[in-house]
């Protein structure tokens, strides 16, 4: 009688391909999760284009596919244990394909940052327990991100400088502690309030992240006053109850139509809701509330 042949088992290189695709998968939902979340305050999403005319839904799913292999490169590379110029590299070939996919458009140059860094910190751990990324980011990337090429007449940049905030290379640098402390916390809080409606969720995270963030998007469009109302609204919403309030659908559509009408749109805030639940995937094992 012949022997049953030995189960198959992924080569090394094929296990880190499979890991690598897990990753980017993760990634590209965290990204469509964010847009598929209203009422964002002046922010695109499926239902409208908040505070730009520039862009919409359709705008940022074609800017999603064409970064998605990106992810995975990242992830790879993270796990081959490569340097931050290399991770730059790849996130400028990724910013590339953003553009060709949107017409010049800047949809996603931020969360090709944050997210593409928690990719390779993803793909550097085979488990992510609670923070691991984050650690892995500050300890392993950390000085290098300061040290890169500074893109001068970028939005974020001219606002970093002219306000003397840190805003999102500040945030890496720490390990992305508005994530953990903040965005976390309050998607976790959404649940609780409105068990089964995961978009729920995601609001009020993503209304806890602009209450809190040092948001250069915020004061590159609407100054320090504006920045100034972003926050303080946003802060009202989240300490009125949130999304537990019965009508926090209505006070956050409002908060909307506001943040509208003056021109303002809190991007950081949005790249870290994408992060929050990128990271909040990993850690669980799998992305949930697909659209």
């Amino acid at each position: 009688m012949s022997a049953s042949p030995a189960p198959f088992a992924p080569a090394p290189e094929d296990r880190r391909d499979l890991a690598a695709e897990s990753i980017a998968r993760a990634a590209a939902q965290a990204l469509r999760l964010e847009l598929e979340t209203y009422p964002k305050p002046g922010l695109v999403s499926h239902v409208d284009s908040g505070s730009h005319a520039d862009m919409d839904a359709g705008t940022f799913r074609a800017s999603t596919g064409a970064i998605a292999p990106f992810f995975q490169s990242l992830a790879r590379a993270g796990a081959a244990g490569a340097s931050m110029p290399a991770l730059r590299r790849i996130g400028l070939e990724a910013e590339a394909a953003m553009r060709a996919a949107t017409g010049g458009v800047n949809t996603h140059r931020g969360a090709i940052f944050g997210v593409g860094l928690l990719c390779a910190a993803a793909g550097a751990l085979p488990r992510a327990g609670a923070g691991a990324l984050g650690r892995l980011v500050q300890e392993r990337y950390g000085a290098a991100i300061l040290d890169g090429p500074v893109l001068l007449h970028a939005p974020g940049a001219r606002a970093r400088r002219r306000h003397g905030v840190g805003g999102a290379p500040a945030e890496a640098v720490a390990g992305f502690p508005s994530l953990y402390r903040v965005g976390l916390p309050a998607l976790r809080r959404g649940r609780q309030a409105r068990p089964g409606d995961a978009e729920a969720a995601r609001v009020e995270a993503c209304l806890a992240l602009v209450a809190h963030v040092e948001d250069t998007n915020l004061l590159h469009r609407g100054g320090p006053a504006g920045f100034a109302f972003a926050r303080a609204e946003a802060a009202r919403f989240i300490a009125e109850g949130g999304v537990a309030q019965p009508d926090w659908r209505e006070r956050a559509e409002a908060l909307h139509r506001a943040f509208v009408a003056r021109n303002l749109s809190p991007g950081g805030a949005a790249d870290l809701l994408a992060m929050t639940l990128f990271v909040d995937g990993i850690e669980r094992g799998g992305m949930e509330g697909r659209p």
